[in-house]
């Protein structure tokens, strides 16, 4: 049978703005890859990421330098060699994921040997704001288990009082982006731990973390940008106690599969987490949510508005995809 690939970028305007410590954005602009075969279409969608250096531009022409590959039938394995880790294999690879659920008239949590895909609670994130629009943020948001609260920089401990203050029962994570010294997380970490802090993200810059080695934090630490796939896995097992598996990361599904089950085997806690998109990109990334520590899959709720069908949040529980989604 013939296939065909088709590729778009789209744009799905955010509710206010995102704001983490390397900057802010008004919008999602997403890469969206569609395989179709023998009557079947497969979608998979990522997030180009300036970050580990990537555009839409850059996505779009790592997939269409593929095209014939795709398009000649190359399978899920084949691709892992084609392309490296990043947002343009992870578009086609939960793409393929999806034909293939669709094709086999199976669910993909089948196809990955699992029983069933039950419902997770999510994170809610707060952007990095003035403690005052922060704490406003969180008393909204009170009612959510856990809340996850950006900050900038050394100075912030004001923001994670704000809060706490604003939302005393929630469970909190705080992700740094690497905004930090290891001096500022010596310092700060007992603060955060006596104010209830969960989880600290991605305190120490990539590459610098190796800093971290033999330092007993008081809250557990998470490596973000430091850990892409498997390849990084055993430095950031010396470093770090939990593991922020992004698809977009891995380069898709079939490696983060692989590096879940890793991660957990070197004794990691995992937290299934996600770029800003739309609930293409966080369907797939359900089948790493499960038994995990930590979620962080709120893009869609971030968004002034979400693809149709989407899926179904119930305050922050997100119910498993519809198969017209993905799946």
């Amino acid at each position: 049978m013939s296939r065909t690939l088709t590729v778009a970028d789209e744009r799905w305007p955010i509710a206010g703005a995102f704001t983490i410590a390397r900057g802010s954005k008004t919008e999602a602009h997403v890469v969206v890859a569609q395989i179709a075969e023998a009557g079947h279409v497969g979608r998979g969608e990522a997030v180009p990421y300036a970050r580990y250096g990537e555009s839409v531009a850059s996505v779009l022409a790592e997939i269409e330098s593929v095209r014939g590959a795709m398009e000649g039938g190359a399978d899920r394995d084949a691709l892992q060699r084609l392309l490296p880790a990043g947002a343009a294999r992870n578009a086609l690879d939960c793409a393929l994921w999806d034909l293939e659920a669709k094709r086999s008239g199976r669910r993909v949590f089948e196809l990955a040997g699992r029983a069933r895909l039950d419902p997770v609670k999510t994170c809610y994130t707060l952007s990095l704001a003035a403690p005052e629009a922060m704490a406003q943020a969180a008393r909204a948001a009170a009612r959510r288990p856990m809340l996850k609260l950006k900050i900038g920089g050394p100075d912030d401990l004001d923001r994670v009082e704000a809060v706490r203050g604003a939302a005393p029962r929630a469970r909190l994570v705080v992700d740094a982006n690497e905004a930090l010294s290891v001096d500022d997380l010596k310092r700060l970490a007992p603060e955060f731990a006596r104010l209830e802090v969960k989880l600290i993200e991605q305190p120490l810059k990539a590459g610098e973390d190796g800093a971290l080695e033999g330092y007993q934090s008081p809250v557990l630490l998470c490596a973000d940008e430091s850990l892409h796939t498997r390849a990084e896995l055993a430095d950031c097992a010396r470093r770090y106690g939990c593991a922020n598996i992004k698809l977009d990361k891995t380069g898709g599904l079939t490696e983060a599969l692989a590096l879940a089950e890793e991660a957990r085997a070197l004794g990691l806690e995992i937290m299934a987490g996600c770029m800003v998109g739309t609930s293409l990109a966080m369907a797939p990334a359900l089948l790493i949510a499960q038994g995990a520590a930590f979620v962080d899959l709120d893009g869609p709720l971030l968004l002034a508005r979400d693809r149709e069908p989407g899926l179904t949040f119930v305050g922050s529980m997100i119910e498993p995809p519809p198969p017209e989604l993905w799946g």
